[in-house]
């Protein structure tokens, strides 16, 4: 008899969860950024539903302060799996008065991106998103459940969370709720990227090195892009750098590596001392930064 290795069970469990995701909601959505994570989440499900497409279309809550190479990335791969995909903005939030724009030097839409998230769910009259969060991340995703109940208002309380005994997962629901899926919830970031190497899964550029302009703060690098101001007095370096988190420009940090090839980026993890949202500026605000954004609607 076969044993199933490490990859295999973390496979197999998440196929499982997206299966029930579609057996027990009526309007199910994967969350798809063009990152690492989505993207893995998405080789799932098609794996899970083949030979048949499968049943999720794809939402992405664009802040407006993406990397064009994750855009451009995410357009090819949904053509690539025939899969819908659903684009709202921040940005008409914003407009709309729904939102408010950050102000300073590394403005960030993280926060505001509950508000257009939350509207996204009341329009596609959605029951359920999928996504990529894993609860080696940060510490409140650490309390996510799998099928994780959000509110009316999108809003997270982690004192009321269902327990999820011997796998099983409780996806019912009042009028007005929604539920948040987390299939890759068991696994770290070394399993993801262990992953994509055994299923030679396509990635964005960003994510293996290459030559870049950057602002050098606190010892950290920060991309150029239209969305940070320049001043006098920065630090404007050309770097070889690559990001280990593709989200907003003006929060990502990057990180010196020669890196082109995901075995080098393995070999670089394990030997890192860094989580891989340590260098993300949101995050930083506060001890309880995530969980506070997730009681907003954030994912």
């Amino acid at each position: 008899m076969k044993l199933l290795s490490h990859l295999d069970r973390l496979e197999a469990e998440a196929i499982f969860i997206l299966r029930e995701t579609a057996a027990q909601f009526e309007r199910p959505v994967l969350m798809f950024s063009g990152g690492k994570d989505s993207i893995t989440l998405a080789h799932l499900a098609a794996k899970a539903f083949r030979p048949a497409l499968s049943p999720f279309p794809y939402l992405h809550i664009d802040t407006g302060h993406n990397f064009p190479e994750t855009l451009a990335f995410r357009d090819r791969f949904a053509a690539q799996m025939g899969a819908k995909l659903v684009v709202r903005l921040v940005e008409d939030s914003i407009r709309q008065g729904r939102a408010a724009e950050e102000k300073g030097k590394f403005p960030s839409r993280n926060r505001q991106q509950a508000v257009t998230l939350v509207d996204a769910i009341a329009e596609l009259k959605l029951d359920a998103c999928i996504g990529g969060g894993r609860r080696d991340e940060e510490k409140a995703r650490a309390k996510e459940r799998i099928f994780s109940v959000r509110d009316e208002f999108g809003g997270w309380e982690p004192r009321l969370q269902r327990p999820e005994l011997w796998n099983l997962l409780n996806g019912r629901i009042r009028v007005g709720e929604n539920v948040r899926v987390f299939p890759l919830s068991n696994w770290t970031e070394l399993d993801v990227w262990q992953y994509i190497r055994a299923e030679r899964v396509a990635l964005p550029d960003l994510y293996f090195a290459h030559q870049r302009a950057c602002i050098v703060r606190d010892g950290l690098l920060f991309p150029i892009s239209p969305f940070v101001r320049i001043d006098p007095a920065d630090d404007v370096q050309e770097r070889q750098i690559r990001f280990r988190t593709v989200g907003d420009m003006t929060c990502t940090a990057a990180f010196p590596s020669d890196v082109r090839d995901v075995d080098g980026i393995i070999d670089e993890l394990r030997a890192s001392d860094l989580t891989e949202r340590g260098s993300r500026l949101d995050d930083q605000r506060s001890d309880a930064a995530m969980e506070d954004r997730k009681r907003e609607g954030y994912f």
